[in-house]
């Protein structure tokens, strides 16, 4: 996966990305006047994840890049679905990102008076018009993509009319579904979003800002593209799935005759072993899978950060997997990947034992404690050393020992010796076992007090170097080992009548507890570790300094293959 990384000069001469094409030829001819002018819309009705941090980081850089702005917009124009919850979270998260939009926060409902008004112009044009038809007679009427809708019977009511029933609807007098406001182009178009699309529905529904002001509300493709042009959006950014909407962001605008943005459509970022859709994500929330929006199994940026993901790590992913025109599916190993990269430049080290067995050094004074010096991140000398106690009874990981080892396990075993890392090398001379089950629980070595690491006499060498805390100076934690959410590649298109909720993997979360050095005991929420020769570790908002909590990001290398060789 290394060659994945991009280089810093790499970075700064690549090739354009078709959307910096387009902006950089419009800038040539002159299209908005050198203007560059970006904006990230999300919908208050879920918490954003991976692939919104893509949008962002697109629409944010490429603000950046072209000396421009970038506006951080609410479409908030269903009140059913919303909430300030949702509003909060996504500040947040754009924030933590790294990115900034400065005093242009903006939200769809800010111009409902103004979309409102536009309405009105479309049916003074006799291009809209109130139609009583329900949900599902407008549904059955539209037609295939091979079949022409028919026309509403409400189609042919004058400009006078839909004035007042307009108007009506607004005052509330109707209930909900008993009208619509709808578009009057064309039930013949090829382009199904062109057959008289609905703008405005009744819904008697407090707003989350507006409160009760209003009882009708604009749909998101009406009020989509008219809140660009009134911010004077140049280019607006959409995720694919848009494309065929484009015909009509332009038609109503053009219609409108007010100014016109520029939409242009990327592939959407769809992640392997990963779920993408926000109403999937929100039953895995509701039914309980999941512990909430922010478990770290979830794709939510906070989840994310929850687990322990840097937003330098989730920005150099969306800088490597790039801009594409058609959709395409990305190795959730490269995330994976981008994560282990930062952690290794920043995270300090630590000794800590996760499936602890006992050691005694027979031939160790019984109450000596030597401060050993071990550095705590040699990617980074400026992070200096620390001081790791060392004692006559020690901790290691029961999977470094074996009775009887195969060829090539070069760990501790009887009659072998091996480094305890920043420490001394020793020897196993015997084991205890519990008379009942047979289970190892003490080795018994000796070591040599001429290899204590960092002596200039200390130049013998083995092959085995192993981790290890000192019993009486450990501290326990509680460890949670996280692992990918669903045991299939594509958990969105599953096979054989089933649903994504049948591959989620019910390995995803292990608990464990694990023996750490004392140096631990500073740790604060959101630290990140390297544990050596573990894993990658980050404190958890659960922690406390009584009861130290750790969440695995990302193992040391990408095993997921080669477990599921074994399977």
């Amino acid at each position: 996966m290394a060659e994945n990384k991009l280089p810093e000069e790499e970075k700064n001469t690549r090739s354009l990305n078709f959307i910096e094409e387009i902006i950089e030829e419009d800038n040539r001819i002159g299209v908005y006047n050198g203007r560059v002018h970006t904006r990230f819309p999300p919908e208050p009705n879920g918490y954003l994840h991976i692939g919104h941090a893509k949008s962002i980081c697109l629409n944010f850089g490429l603000g950046k890049k072209y000396n421009g702005k970038t506006n951080l917009r609410f479409d908030d124009t269903n009140p059913v679905k919303e909430d300030t919850e949702y509003v909060d979270s996504i500040l947040e998260d754009v924030k933590w990102l790294g990115f900034d939009w400065e005093d242009r926060l903006f939200y769809a409902s800010d111009y409902f008076g103004q979309l409102y008004d536009y309405a009105v112009i479309l049916i003074r044009k006799g291009k809209a018009y109130v139609c009583d038809m329900t949900a599902g007679e407008i549904g059955e009427t539209r037609g295939s993509p091979t079949r022409p809708g028919s026309e509403s019977l409400f189609r042919s009511r004058s400009v006078e009319e839909n004035i007042d029933l307009f108007t009506r609807m607004r005052l509330g007098e109707f209930p909900d579904g008993a009208k619509v406001l709808r578009a009057k182009i064309d039930m013949a178009s090829p382009n199904m979003h062109m057959r008289d699309p609905v703008l405005y529905r009744i819904l008697h529904t407090s707003h989350h800002r507006t409160g009760d002001q209003w009882c009708i509300y604009p749909m998101y493709d009406f009020a989509h593209g008219q809140s660009d042009s009134i911010e004077r959006i140049t280019h607006s950014i959409c995720t694919l799935e848009f494309e065929v909407h484009r015909p009509l962001y332009d038609w109503f605008i053009r219609e409108i005759g007010i100014y016109s943005p520029r939409q242009i459509e990327f592939a959407r970022l769809n992640v392997t072993y990963t779920i993408m859709s926000k109403r999937k994500l929100l039953e895995l929330v509701r039914d309980g899978n999941v512990s909430g929006w922010d478990d770290p199994r979830m794709p939510t940026i906070c989840g994310l950060r929850r687990r322990g993901f840097t937003p330098a790590s989730i920005r150099n992913f969306a800088d490597i997997i790039g801009v594409a025109k058609r959709d395409n599916v990305i190795d959730v190993s490269l995330l994976e990947f981008c994560i282990r990269e930062d952690l290794n430049k920043s995270a300090n080290r630590l000794m800590a034992v996760l499936n602890p067995v006992r050691i005694v050094i027979d031939n160790y004074p019984d109450d000596l404690v030597e401060d050993m010096e071990s550095v705590n991140n040699p990617e980074d000398e400026s992070k200096g050393k620390r001081k790791l106690p060392f004692s006559k009874s020690l901790f290691i990981e029961r999977e470094d020992f074996m009775e009887e080892p195969p060829n090539k396990f070069f760990r501790l075993a009887p009659g072998r010796e091996v480094r305890l890392k920043a420490a001394y090398i020793i020897r196993c001379e015997s084991v205890a076992k519990d008379p009942e089950t047979g289970e190892i629980i003490e080795i018994h070595c000796t070591y040599d007090p001429q290899t204590r690491s960092g002596m200039p006499e200390s130049n013998r060498k083995v092959k085995g170097t192993l981790h290890w805390v000192s019993e009486k100076h450990a501290v326990k934690a509680e460890i949670r080992l996280y692992d990918r959410l669903f045991t299939i590649e594509n958990p969105d298109d599953p096979e054989n009548g089933k649903t994504y909720k049948d591959y989620l993997n019910p390995d995803s979360l292990r608990i464990s507890s694990a023996m750490i050095e004392p140096t631990v005991k500073n740790a604060v929420i959101l630290d990140k570790y390297q544990f050596e020769r573990t894993g990658y570790f980050s404190v958890d908002k659960d922690s406390t300094p009584e009861n130290l909590v750790f969440n695995r990001v990302v193992p040391l290398k990408d095993s997921w293959s080669k477990v599921e060789k074994v399977k």
